[in-house]
C-alpha cells in the first residue's frame, strides 16, 4: 500500500501542475488499471486507494487554479466528477463481456 500511495503522489505532484488534467488522469490510470488491480485485493484497500487519488487530484486542481477560484468550484470537484473526467475506479463490480453466441451450424 506504501508504494502505490507513493506512485499516486508522484504522479499528482506539485510537478504536474502544468499539465492538462485529461494528461495527468491518464498517467494515472495506467498505474490503477495495471498495477493497481493487483496490488488490491481486498475491497477496503481498493476504496482506499480510490479516496487517496481523489484526494491527490482534488489538491492538484487546487493547487493549478490558486486563488482565481470561483466560488463553489472546490465543491464540484468530487470522486463522481472526477470519474466522469475519465478516473479508473477501482471497486465496484466487475462486469466482464458477454459470451460469444455460438457459431451458426
Amino acid at each position: 500500500m506504501e508504494r502505490a500511495r507513493a506512485r499516486i503522489k508522484a504522479l499528482t505532484g506539485p510537478s504536474q501542475v502544468g499539465m492538462e488534467l485529461e494528461e495527468v488522469i491518464s498517467r494515472l490510470d495506467l498505474f490503477l488499471r495495471g498495477r493497481g488491480h493487483s496490488l488490491c485485493t481486498q475491497q477496503r484497500s481498493s476504496s482506499r486507494r480510490n479516496r487517496w487519488a481523489c484526494w491527490r487530484l482534488f489538491h492538484l486542481m487546487w493547487k493549478k487554479r490558486g486563488r482565481t477560484l470561483p466560488a463553489g468550484q472546490a465543491d464540484r470537484w468530487t470522486s463522481a466528477w472526477f470519474h466522469d473526467q475519465g478516473l479508473h475506479k477501482l471497486m465496484g463490480t466487475i462486469r466482464y463481456p458477454k459470451a460469444a453466441s455460438p457459431c451458426p451450424e
